[in-house]
């Protein structure tokens, strides 16, 4: 029993600490490397990468990535 109750907290730990890595942000511009400048300029004040995750271009440019640490 006393295992079971270690793997149960040992999971419950590892998921909180990979949930709190990833950060979504979302940018728009005139272009899509406007739109990119704004996601990188996001990541640097954050002190991280990104990872572009979406991107479309009606009627203006927009962008979503994650900030992964």
């Amino acid at each position: 029993m006393k295992t079971i109750k270690n793997i149960v907290a040992i999971t419950a730990l590892t998921l909180v600490a990979f949930s709190g890595f990833a950060q979504s942000v979302t940018a728009s511009g005139t272009t899509l490397d406007a739109a990119e400048a704004q996601i990188a300029l996001k990541a640097k004040q954050a002190g991280t990468s990104y990872k572009i995750t979406s991107a479309r271009f009606t009627n203006g440019a927009y962008m979503s990535a994650e900030l992964v640490k």
